[in-house]
């Protein structure tokens, strides 16, 4: 029977992988990371709770898209927590935790990549739903919104914590990875391959959506003389998403592919060297969404600029150009039911008059 060891502290992992966390993170390189990490992490609480408080403020905003929207910045909030407990449990401190503590700091990481991660798949089916229809809101409802989210949550949690409830190496420590010494090399193999792949069909999928919203775009505008910017709105929406998703696989990807090597024993890739630099670029993904979300929508950014100025009473700031807001059609009954594909042919969008009456005038 192997013997176990959960009662030793991490320096005896970490010697047994020959990783001197000590020799890494001291002096300038220390200050320094530690100066950017408490920089970024402050923008990220910042600015990803302008995100959640503007949706919630805004009623434009109330949305299943905009819901999620919000859930995925509340996941990059949560990340902001991640990288901040890992500042004060990493370099010469981490040979100093117990094996629960290392778990903790872990096991937060992986939560908050599994809540983005899975926020952006249901993000993708509720794009798919809304988008392959020409609308700009599906029909789900705030109860099913509700439940996701919730369900988002618990997949997270559950990710987080697998490793602690006994995918690890803890009882077989020949099995045990260099970069994470306590976890069992199966498991960052298949950690990092499940990631990767949902990462590539999102891709696929976001593609997809965008070449058919393009398509459809065209073929209505040879056939409409309606607004180009309202035309445009679908278009408008998964842009803001791929560049979200684009973003995402950008940071992660290259801390995944480390993980899948170390997985695979590879001794000679040297993972050890730019671990901490690919952490760092997956730190920047918590940081660029916010300011994606601002720069890709009007309204998001008028409302936010409108909380940090502290003039969320004074109306007439409210933007009417021709950039229309991105979560607007019309303003009347029900909002979620309005398809683009139909407002543009009868030409009825806010009211606007039939379109086939114009053309007789």
């Amino acid at each position: 029977m192997n013997e176990c060891y959960y009662d030793k502290r991490m320096d005896f992992f970490y010697n047994r992988t020959k990783t001197d966390t000590a020799d890494e993170w001291t002096g300038p390189q220390l200050i320094g990371v530690l100066c950017f990490g408490t920089f970024f992490c402050l923008f990220i609480f910042i600015s990803n709770s302008l995100v959640i408080a503007a949706v919630v403020k805004n009623k434009r905003f109330h949305f299943p898209f905009y819901y999620l929207l919000a859930n995925l910045a509340a996941a990059d909030f949560f990340a902001g927590i991640a990288y901040v407990f890992l500042m004060f449990n990493t370099g010469p401190v981490s040979k100093t935790l117990t094996v629960n503590r290392w778990f903790l700091r872990q096991g937060l990481l992986d939560t908050s990549l599994t809540a983005s991660l899975v926020n952006l798949l249901v993000i993708a089916v509720e794009r798919h739903m809304s988008i392959m229809r020409m609308k700009i809101h599906s029909n789900l409802t705030k109860k099913r919104v509700t439940f996701l989210i919730i369900s988002i949550w618990a997949i997270a949690i559950f990710m987080g914590a697998v490793p602690t409830l006994g995918w690890n190496c803890l009882c077989d420590i020949t099995v045990c990875s260099s970069l994470a010494p306590i976890y069992s090399r199966s498991y960052l193999v298949f950690w990092s391959v499940l990631n990767l792949v949902v990462f590539f069909i999102m891709v696929v999928v976001y593609i997809r959506i965008y070449m058919y919203v393009q398509r459809k775009t065209n073929v209505l505008s040879s056939h409409t003389s309606g607004s180009i910017s309202r035309r445009r709105t679908p278009v408008k929406l998964m842009k803001t998403v791929m560049t979200v998703l684009g973003a995402f696989v950008v940071c992660w990807t290259p801390g995944l592919v480390v993980l899948l090597l170390d997985g695979l024993n590879c001794t000679d890739c040297g993972i050890q060297n730019v671990k901490r630099w690919f952490l760092l670029l997956a730190l920047l993904n918590s940081v660029m969404n916010p300011i994606i979300y601002s720069y890709k929508d009007d309204e998001m950014w008028a409302t936010m600029k409108r909380m940090i100025c502290c003039s969320s009473e004074d109306k007439s700031q409210e933007r009417r150009s021709s950039r229309i807001p991105s979560t607007v059609l019309c303003r009347s009954t029900d909002i979620s039911g309005h398809y683009v594909e139909d407002g543009i042919i009868q030409g009825t969008i806010c009211g606007k008059g039939d379109l086939g009456d114009k053309g007789n005038s």
